[in-house]
């Protein structure tokens, strides 16, 4: 089978997982067409994402002025279906946050996804996020594309489900994938009870080779590490209170932020602010390996989220046998089971926060190891990336024209 993936940026840092979900259906013998709207000229440090980048067709390389050219022509060769799609493009600019120019852009990327697809032999398109990428596959059926489907991971899709038109591109989808059953229920409330059987749940997964690896034993020294964009939704400000209440109480603690952000200024600026520049760091964008190297170092991974879908770096890190320390938003209370392989706590709420720090930090080694092996079992269960790239590609052979 011949599929086409689109994406907003490709390859990136933070979407590890839509790599291994490419790799997987190509093992499975799927062709994979990798098409994004940028990403050339993004911070790469990862050696398996300079590879994927060779592979990917970007479809504002060109520039603006010469899209708009390409589209244009593909508009005026195939006038009753460009029409059809522009009808579509101004209906879901009706109630969006974004003018009608945005969607008439995604109407000229749709051209020369189409194209590009047409060439490829393309039997089915998938997008990742419920953002602007579905639209424009949307979009790219209407003029005449293969049917599509699309992934939504949340927080955004959830924060404004209307003004994204969700409902328009869930009807219009051959199927959607939620990847919580959380976020399935989210996509429930914005359309039809008819619909609801297009609406499947295929979570992100990690492949085997990712943790069919020695034990490394729990780390001796008081360290946690927070893997993520350092971004609002992900908590750090509020983890940096925590971390300072801990300090106050005389526990002996490090804390790695592993990411960069929009708010690193902020955070760095509260950092010193509390008086924990020996205590807390920043690394910046790291490779997936050194993510990896972080958690292993880390007595657990904390993540004290506002917002989420399911973070990857969750299953990563239970994957590699620490506990986690997060919160009971969207779809992490379906990994994290509270006492069992980790923590959960309210979101928000600091002293609890500190209370579950302090116990990973304090906890004899040999109780942090049963929980660790308790989060290996239950993630490996739930997230082999093999075992949910066959779901995902039953549900293109269901749903090939």
């Amino acid at each position: 089978m011949r599929v086409a993936y689109f994406i907003n940026q490709y390859p990136k840092v933070s979407h590890s997982f839509i790599r291994r979900e490419i790799l997987a259906l190509e093992a499975k013998g799927v062709v994979v067409q990798r098409l994004a709207l940028r990403g050339w000229d993004a911070e790469v440090v990862d050696a398996e994402d300079e590879r994927e980048r060779d592979k990917t067709q970007y479809v504002l390389q060109p520039g603006v002025l010469r899209l708009l050219w390409l589209g244009l022509g593909f508009l005026l060769r195939h006038p009753v279906r460009g029409l059809r799609a522009c009808g579509l493009a101004i209906a879901m600019a009706r109630g969006s946050d974004r003018t009608l120019v945005y969607h008439l852009m995604y109407l000229l990327e749709a051209c020369r996804l189409v194209t590009w697809m047409q060439e490829f032999g393309a039997e089915h398109v998938h997008a990742h996020f419920g953002t602007n990428p579905a639209e424009v596959v949307m979009l790219a059926h209407a003029l005449g594309g293969p049917g599509y489907s699309f992934t939504v991971h949340g927080p955004e899709e959830f924060d404004k489900p209307q003004a994204l038109g969700l409902a328009n591109k869930i009807r219009h989808a051959r199927f959607v994938v939620a990847i919580s059953s959380y976020g399935r229920s989210q996509l429930f409330r914005w359309v039809a009870h008819a619909y609801w059987p297009k609406i499947r749940v295929v979570h992100c997964g990690l492949e085997a080779a990712f943790y069919d690896v020695i034990p490394l034993a729990v780390s001796k020294q008081p360290r946690l590490v927070c893997v993520g964009r350092l971004c609002e939704q992900k908590g750090q400000l509020l983890l940096l209170e925590a971390a300072r209440k801990l300090g106050m109480q005389g526990v002996a603690f490090e804390l790695v932020l592993a990411g960069d952000g929009e708010m690193r200024a902020d955070i760095e600026q509260l950092i010193h602010a509390y008086g924990l520049d020996d205590r807390v760091s920043i690394t910046g964008w790291v490779s997936s390996e050194r993510v990896r190297e972080e958690i292993l170092a880390a007595r657990a991974l904390v993540l004290p989220s506002f917002a989420e879908g399911l973070p990857v770096v969750i299953m990563e890190a239970m994957a590699l046998r620490r506990p986690v320390i997060s919160t009971f938003v969207a779809g992490i209370p379906e990994l994290v089971v509270s006492g069992e392989n980790g923590w959960l706590v309210p979101a928000g709420a600091v002293d609890e926060l500190v209370a579950a720090m302090r116990e990973a930090l304090t906890l004899p080694d040999s109780q942090m190891a049963v929980m660790g092996e308790a989060a290996y079992v239950r993630v490996t269960q739930r997230h082999a990336i093999a075992r949910e790239a066959a779901k995902l590609l039953a549900l293109f052979q269901e749903h090939q024209e």
